[in-house]
């Protein structure tokens, strides 16, 4: 089951959404309300499959209500990638009640999650100020990508889910932001070799959405196995420099 994602790109151009009551433009407050309608339009292609992540667990947690412990509700969704991605940590999950419900966490894997038949659409919305179009925001952690691969590599999971960007361009007209451009990428059909990692950005993955190539014919498999080859050389080629810059000169004057 997935969301028709390129109607939605084509239905959001011409909106508009209320501009930042505090005034700002930048970040996560001006992408808020795009962000909201992009999933208010999901929504009405699949209503009943579709939620915010906090959303999904709060339901899933309260039809599962015999489940207290952080493993018994962790292990309501079976695939064990998925359960890393979408999870909250232990002391959240344990704590979580009807009177102490989740609610939205910028830091999320998904904005959007379409599942159905034990398969997730993950969808994050990026939305971009069409005139500063120079700098690639961050979209997720490599460390986060890394351990996705790791797990379904180890579980056999390459069936179980896709992540989508979805990426909204928007102008300043008058109060209002105006969609003036939009699209949609898999992130499993990028070539894996033409991620950046920002190492020294809290090892975020950047790029605009807008900019991703959807070329890449290898299995999922393959693209988990190639970016941690490439994750791997990376991280490796860092440890080399931080032994020369701040090790080697320096150790032997403990001795």
């Amino acid at each position: 089951m997935l969301a028709d994602l390129k109607s939605v790109s084509k239905v959001i151009i011409g909106r508009t959404v209320q501009k930042p009551v505090s005034g700002t433009l930048s970040g996560h407050a001006a992408g808020e309300p795009f962000d909201k309608l992009v999933y208010q339009l999901i929504k009405e292609q699949l209503p009943e499959n579709t939620y915010r992540q906090y959303e999904y667990l709060n339901e899933l947690y309260e039809k599962n209500s015999d489940k207290l412990t952080h493993e018994e509700r962790a292990t309501l969704i079976k695939s064990k990638t998925l359960q890393y991605l979408l999870n909250r940590g232990r002391s959240t999950t344990t704590a979580w009640s009807l009177e102490k419900l989740f609610e939205e966490k910028q830091n999320d894997t998904a904005d959007i999650i379409v599942t159905g038949n034990n398969y997730y659409q993950l969808i994050d919305v990026k939305t971009v100020n069409a005139n500063k179009l120079a700098q690639s925001p961050n979209i997720i952690s490599a460390l986060k990508l890394a351990n996705m691969c790791r797990l379904m590599i180890l579980n056999n999971e390459f069936e179980t889910h896709d992540i989508y960007y979805f990426e909204v361009q928007w102008k300043l007209e008058g109060n209002n932001l105006k969609c003036v451009g939009s699209c949609s990428r898999n992130l499993f059909k990028c070539d894996p070799t033409n991620l950046y990692i920002n190492w020294a950005a809290a090892l975020q993955i950047q790029f605009h959405v807008s900019s991703l190539k959807q070329d890449y014919s290898g299995t999922k498999e393959e693209w988990c196995k190639e970016f941690l080859r490439i994750f791997i050389k990376q991280a490796k080629s860092r440890i080399e420099k931080m032994e020369k810059d701040f090790i080697r000169e320096f150790e032997p004057l403990t001795q």
